[in-house]
């Protein structure tokens, strides 16, 4: 059977042979890849780098590549929310399983090692300020996996459904999925000095996280309704905006991905911290030794 073939309305390809928004090319693509959200903070993850090898940089996407113990790796920044996780990933996976020179989708999968650090909202009170929380089950509030078939086999119905019932969810938002982190990869990043958390990903910083500025919410109390959410001995543990998309993308897709995010404030204490860079250097510090 042939290989399908991707038209050049749904890939653009560069004129220079890179693709459309993150702009690299196929040979610069790493088996291993730090995400990050602000484009500085790829000179951060970098600079533990033993060799930089190339440095790209369009829009809110920003690449350096190098050697990291001797072996190849490279640190993307994909911005906020999940709109740009659906950019970065597909791209990605783009970059590793077709040939651009033919379009065609290649017949042997590359697979990817991908962990996005971030930050992050507690919505516990007992997580203080910098620990350290993998997104071991992911819950997005983006949509993004609805658009895309078999969403349901990446899924956690059981854990989705309940966490509906229990929230007493507005039908006007998109229906959440709840995806699981790669459990190999979760193992070898947490190891036993990091918290396994329930994520969620929200479509956004302020209404969607229940901040109230000069607009009233709609749902007032949802943040205490999903702190008191429980489902077979789990509990959510934070916000953020990306770890779904990614997990759940990387899965469909056939890679490793998970989210790990420092805590810089806590929702339910009304506490929070900007002097957070000396923990997030020691998070990048211990992934980058276990990825």
């Amino acid at each position: 059977m042939k290989n399908k073939i991707i038209p050049a309305s749904e890939l653009i390809i560069n004129s220079d042979g890179s693709v459309f928004h993150i702009h690299l090319l196929p040979e610069q693509l790493t088996d291993r890849i730090i995400l990050v959200g602000d484009p500085g903070r790829v000179d951060l993850v970098a600079s533990f780098f033993d060799s930089k090898t190339f440095e790209v940089s369009s829009r809110e996407f920003h690449t350096i590549g190098g050697t990291y113990a001797g072996k190849p790796i490279m640190c993307i920044s994909h911005g906020i929310g999940p709109d740009n996780i659906d950019i970065v990933i597909n791209e990605l996976d783009a970059l590793a399983n077709i040939d651009f020179s033919t379009r065609e989708v290649k017949a042997e999968h590359r697979q990817l090692t991908m962990v996005r650090i971030g930050t992050s909202g507690a919505l516990q009170p007992e997580l203080s300020l910098g620990t350290p929380v993998i997104a071991e089950k992911s819950i997005g509030f983006d949509g993004v996996l609805n658009y895309y078939a078999g969403r349901n086999e990446v899924a956690d119905l059981e854990f989705e459904k309940a966490f509906c019932e229990q929230t007493d969810w507005n039908p006007l938002c998109a229906r959440p999925y709840v995806v699981d982190a790669d459990p190999e990869l979760v193992e070898r990043i947490g190891k036993d000095d990091m918290v396994r958390g329930n994520t969620i990903s929200a479509v956004g910083f302020y209404g969607p996280q229940g901040r109230e500025l000069r607009l009233p919410l709609a749902r007032p109390e949802f943040n205490r309704s999903i702190e008191q959410f429980r489902f077979n001995g789990r509990k959510v543990t934070n916000y953020e905006m990306e770890s779904a998309p990614l997990q759940g993308l990387g899965k469909m897709l056939g890679h490793k991905a998970m989210t790990v995010c420092s805590i810089i404030a806590n929702r339910m204490n009304n506490n929070a911290t900007s002097n957070y860079k000396t923990a997030i250097r020691d998070l990048i510090g211990t992934v980058l030794d276990r990825i």
